[in-house]
């Protein structure tokens, strides 16, 4: 039984009394690098062996296969985290990246920036031997799949997941991803269910192209493409969703269903999703509530495979134990589609894109978006 203090004057003490700032951070430092939350419960050393135990581990980068040797340094700052999102339909299909994302962190170590790369981007995958792909162009979604490939077996997302971080990196110009994680998104659900939900603000009404409002899938229209029947909306404003509902929410891209540009407005409502989550870490009962803590841990473990290139998650969560949501600045990449003989190709980006990429670099994000203002994605 653990008994709090009370505050001064006699005060009812924070649910928050107690938990070290970093255990915060680490409850959904969860949408980012999955959830991490807790310590005035189970004690530190207990609770990070809880931690690493639930979240999945894998080669991402290759380096183990190299004969890379762990770094065992302190994390410092600038760092650059590739997070990909995946809806695999089975075991023998080759993944597809559904959301890439890249979370910049600057030398400071007290803010974040986090931008989207469009999945229909246009771009030069590299050869991968690996998976005895001699490279060539193609939609960057496509990168995982082709890395993902090994003969005679199941697909691995791992592997696939090396070949889309070296693709991201020859665009971005990044030489080297810090950290990166593959997030299932079935398994994501639970996680928002397991933390009872999130709320997040809804910038103009949205309708489902697959759900119904009972959260049940719609109809295969027997007439042709699409879907038949009742639709789920979700009303613009401030709004409580449940795991299906944020789930199918980010998901939306057609115009006809009420977002009208398409897949960056998913990238924006992925953003805002990101967010949201983050901000419900601090104002949840997670910490605090030894139930919803297991159903949490047990969720990140079905849904999360991380690897921080020697360090942990709780590594990194104690090193961005000072990021708040309010210090996420979401970044949108403005760019457009590529036709060819009327026909869409896919995406390219604007050529201002690549002075963001050369700010990234020199650490000057800040004063790069002052001057362009339209690179910022706004929460409302």
């Amino acid at each position: 039984m653990i008994v709090g203090k009370a505050g001064k004057g006699g005060k009812r003490p924070s649910i928050w009394a107690g938990v070290p700032r970093w255990a915060r951070v680490c409850t959904v430092f969860g949408a980012v690098l999955m959830l991490l939350s807790g310590a005035v419960l189970v004690g530190a050393e207990a609770l990070m062996a809880r931690y690493e135990g639930a979240v999945g581990k894998a080669d991402l980068f290759g380096d183990q296969a190299a004969g890379a040797k762990e770094r065992k340094s302190d994390i410092k700052g600038p760092l650059n985290i590739l997070l990909v999102g995946i809806d695999p339909r089975n075991p023998e299909t080759p993944p597809l990246a559904d959301s890439v994302m890249v979370l910049h962190v600057p030398a400071t170590m007290d803010r974040a920036y986090l931008f989207s790369m469009p999945r229909d981007l246009i771009v030069e995958i590299p050869r991968f031997s690996k998976a005895d792909f001699n490279g060539g162009t193609d939609k960057l979604n496509a990168a995982m799949s082709y890395g993902s490939r090994v003969p005679g077996k199941n697909p691995d997302a791992a592997r696939g997941f090396e070949l889309l971080a070296m693709t991201v990196q020859d665009v971005t110009g990044i030489k080297r991803f810090d950290a990166g994680a593959i997030i299932n998104f079935t398994g994501f659900q639970k996680i928002v269910d397991a933390m009872g939900g999130v709320d997040m603000y809804i910038e103009r009404e949205v309708r489902s192209e697959h759900r119904e409002p009972d959260g049940k899938h719609r109809k295969g229209n027997p007439n042709g493409e699409g879907y038949i029947g009742p639709q789920a909306v979700y009303k613009k404003g401030n709004q409580h969703l449940k795991g299906w509902q944020a789930l199918d929410y980010v998901r939306q891209r057609y115009p006809k269903n009420g977002v009208p540009d398409g897949d960056y407005g998913r990238q924006r409502h992925q953003q805002q999703f990101v967010k949201a989550m983050v901000g419900q870490a601090f104002s949840a009962d997670v910490v605090t509530n030894p139930l919803k803590l297991d159903r949490v841990l047990r969720a990140a473990g079905q849904s999360l495979i991380f690897n921080g290139r020697g360090h942990s998650v709780v590594d990194f969560g104690l090193a961005l134990k000072n990021i708040r949501p309010e210090t996420i600045q979401m970044v949108k990449l403005p760019g457009g589609g590529v036709t060819e003989n009327g026909k869409y190709r896919g995406e390219a980006f604007k050529p201002e894109v690549d002075d963001f990429f050369t700010a990234l670099h020199n650490e000057q994000l800040d004063a790069f978006l002052l001057e362009h203002p339209d690179f910022q994605n706004k929460t409302k």
